[in-house]
């Protein structure tokens, strides 16, 4: 949902940009597919808000007509000069940046923008060499379907509520003001003031269940000035624990366990020994669980229970918070 508005936003501008006249709203419905197939209430109320998220972007949409003398319906278009930026001077560290930051949303609902930007970069004579970059291309995804809904929310500072599922627990509506999302050890979280325990916190995606909810409009929080995502990350994680726990992880399976391991070890072919560390043990029997027989428990006895009781719980339709 959110990368079709991003795409109808972007196709918008292009035609108000590129137009040597103001285009009436018809022009600009037949021109756009999302209009196009749009009753002609929805194409209003769409459009409407799409200028209005233009303007929050500080594009401005002028509306005027192309013969003055002459009573024509009203039009639109982006003032070229106004929309410009300015010529661009970057170094080949910074383009290198804005290169990697392109492979960063390679999975994801922004690939279509950030490819523009690099061809933006090469339009304005920068040379930026991506072949570079592949000996840290990063290896995240946005699979979580709240992602398109938080970042948009976090970028237009809107207060949202979603239900939000944690292991062993009730699933439980939770209101947030969103300041930002981090990728922490592999994982996607949002993070933000919590409106319901009036305090900080940060929210795992992949536990977000459901679709994420808007309560509030555009720009209805400020997000303080001295905000650091890692510096909250830091805080609100418990450490490290000096609890082990011993798996055996068919090879090529379990990689999100692998990441953590403080140890591997080859039994065969197929087949490896991992310790890791954990904090919780419904964290950790909720992980090894989602891999089914990829992932055996070896020790402690109690992950070894809860990995079994989940897939009990799973197989008999009633997986919810433990007993």
């Amino acid at each position: 949902m959110a990368e079709r508005k991003t795409e109808r936003l972007m196709n918008l501008i292009f035609a108000l940009l590129v137009s040597r006249q103001y285009l009436t709203k018809d022009q600009i419905r037949e021109s756009i597919a999302d209009y196009r197939d749009s009753t002609p209430q929805a194409f209003d109320r769409k459009f409407e808000r799409d200028k209005e998220e233009l303007r929050e972007l500080g594009i401005t949409v002028e509306m005027g007509q192309n013969d003055k003398y002459f009573n024509d319906e009203p039009g639109y278009r982006i003032r070229r000069d106004e929309a410009e930026l300015p010529d661009l001077e970057l170094t080949r560290e910074e383009a290198a940046v804005i290169g990697l930051a392109t492979q960063v949303w390679e999975h994801a609902g922004l690939a279509s923008e950030s490819t523009t930007a690099l061809v933006k970069l090469k339009a304005i004579g920068v040379d930026v060499d991506t072949s570079v970059l592949r000996m840290a291309e990063p290896k995240l995804s946005t699979d979580e379907p709240s992602f398109d809904s938080m970042w948009e929310a976090v970028t237009r500072r809107i207060p949202v509520s979603f239900v939000y599922a944690r292991p062993g627990r009730e699933p439980m509506e939770r209101h947030l003001c969103p300041w930002g999302i981090i990728s922490w050890h592999d994982r996607w979280y949002v993070g933000g003031f919590d409106l319901d325990r009036e305090e900080v916190r940060i929210f795992r995606l992949s536990r977000v269940v459901g679709e994420v909810e808007t309560i509030g409009a555009p720009g209805s929080y400020e997000v303080p000035e001295d905000v650091d995502m890692k510096d909250i990350a830091r805080e609100l994680f418990p450490p490290a624990s000096d609890i082990a726990a011993v798996l055996r992880i068919r090879a090529g399976r379990g990689q999100s366990l692998r990441r953590l391991a403080e140890k591997v070890t080859p039994l065969s072919d197929d087949l490896d020994e991992v310790e890791i560390r954990y904090s919780s043990r419904w964290e950790l029997a909720s992980e090894v669980a989602s891999y089914g027989p990829d992932v055996v428990v070896l020790s402690p006895p109690d992950v070894r229970e809860a990995v079994i009781e989940r897939l009990k719980a799973a197989a008999h339709g009633s997986l919810g918070a433990p007993t």
